[in-house]
């Protein structure tokens, strides 16, 4: 058998084992934002934009999400004061909650995202290899990685390097597992939220599927409420 199912499935299990307090936090913050008119935004540079793309504008979803997209798509992330620069232009509220996604957490550009979204009163959700970021020294002049720098902290739970399997013959690990726990954690997250919401009398603003019928319209008459903030960066 493909080890690759059975180190999926240990991963995923160790994920729902020690987040789940984590995780709680993070849906009742995600649910605050929403009642209170705020959006649950979210950044991930390099591969981890994938998991940007989980939170925001997707079938399942919530409405009010956005992903912030940084032009140079990481080029620049080991560069301080980009990141700083950069969040001088987004739109970025208090009562929004702010997703970062960094599997080392140790880049000027993540860590400068979450300091700025701080700094402009949101709730900042950081995912992150957390055992393998306490071992590695931050490369921003403020000396700290992403995890402690974020209100939230979620452990994505992949072994440092992020590679799960190894292959006889072959000395290095493979098969990166960060973007598969940190799906499951994001959709965990929404689920809780949307649990959150309906408790407390507010029907969840969710994203239908635009290839089913009625989809697409759907869609845009709840987006015509968001629509301020949801086409800008």
């Amino acid at each position: 058998m493909n080890p690759v199912y059975n180190r999926v499935r240990e991963l995923i299990t160790y994920v729902e084992e020690s987040q789940q307090d984590q995780i709680e936090l993070a849906a009742i913050a995600c649910a605050n934002a929403i009642e209170n008119g705020g959006m649950l935004q979210a950044f991930g540079s390099g591969h981890s934009e994938a998991g940007a793309m989980e939170v925001a504008h997707r079938a399942g979803g919530f409405i009010p999400t956005k992903k912030i997209m940084e032009p140079a798509r990481g080029s620049y992330e080991s560069i301080e004061g980009v990141g700083s620069s950069f969040m001088k232009k987004v739109d970025v509220r208090n009562h929004d909650v702010v997703f970062i996604i960094s599997n080392s957490g140790r880049n000027p550009l993540p860590i400068e995202v979450a300091i700025g979204a701080k700094q402009k009163g949101a709730i900042t959700i950081a995912i992150t290899a957390l055992e393998a970021s306490r071992k590695m020294t931050s490369k921003h002049s403020c000396g700290k990685n992403l995890y402690q720098l974020s209100d939230i902290v979620i452990d994505n739970c992949v072994p440092e390097g992020d590679c799960g399997c190894t292959v006889e013959g072959y000395d290095s690990p493979i098969c990166g597992m960060s973007m598969i726990t940190t799906s499951v954690i994001i959709q965990a997250i929404t689920y809780r939220t949307t649990e959150i919401l309906i408790q407390r009398g507010i029907t969840p603003p969710i994203y239908k599927s635009q290839n089913i019928d009625g989809g697409r319209e759907f869609n845009e008459q709840l987006e015509e409420k968001y629509f301020d903030r949801l086409y800008h960066i």
